[in-house]
């Protein structure tokens, strides 16, 4: 049995999320660290999600030109913000981030991947699994927003 290859590219980026998501919950963060050093990894947890945000915001909007294969680039390109802008964050969460942040980051991560997986595999926006993905999302985006002012 052939397993075509977007189904494998799917399932390789959701296993490389959970293992990512994995292994940042393992750290105890914020616990034994400076001040200092706390901050240090708030402002890059911050500067790396308004990149991440900007970059999502920029490819999932985009207005396809008319032809196909602009319209299938311009999906591609938003997939590709959503997986690899979660799987940026979790590159970029330091175990010196606050405990509360590094929770809100993680969630916004997974669900960006979550997002970009589904798409990958043709699930539309108006699906009501993906509406919810979606949503949870824009509420994780919101509380780190908050904390990142």
């Amino acid at each position: 049995m052939r397993v075509p290859p977007s189904a494998a590219l799917a399932v390789a980026l959701l296993s490389l999320g959970v293992s990512a998501a994995a292994l940042v919950r393992s750290f105890d963060h914020g616990a034994d660290y400076t001040d200092a050093q706390r901050a240090e990894a708030t402002a890059t947890i911050c500067t790396a999600f308004a990149t991440v945000r900007t970059g999502v915001a920029t490819n999932t909007n985009v207005t396809p030109p008319g032809d196909v294969s602009g319209a299938l680039a311009a999906a591609a390109n938003a997939r590709l913000a959503l997986s690899d802008g979660g799987q940026y964050l979790l590159a970029r969460l330091d175990p010196a981030t606050p405990g509360d942040l590094a929770a809100e980051v993680t969630r916004f991560a997974d669900a960006l991947m979550d997002i970009g997986a589904a798409a990958t595999a043709g699930v539309p926006n108006t699906d009501p699994a993906q509406a919810k993905r979606l949503e949870a999302a824009e509420a994780a985006s919101a509380a780190v927003s908050n904390r990142c002012r």
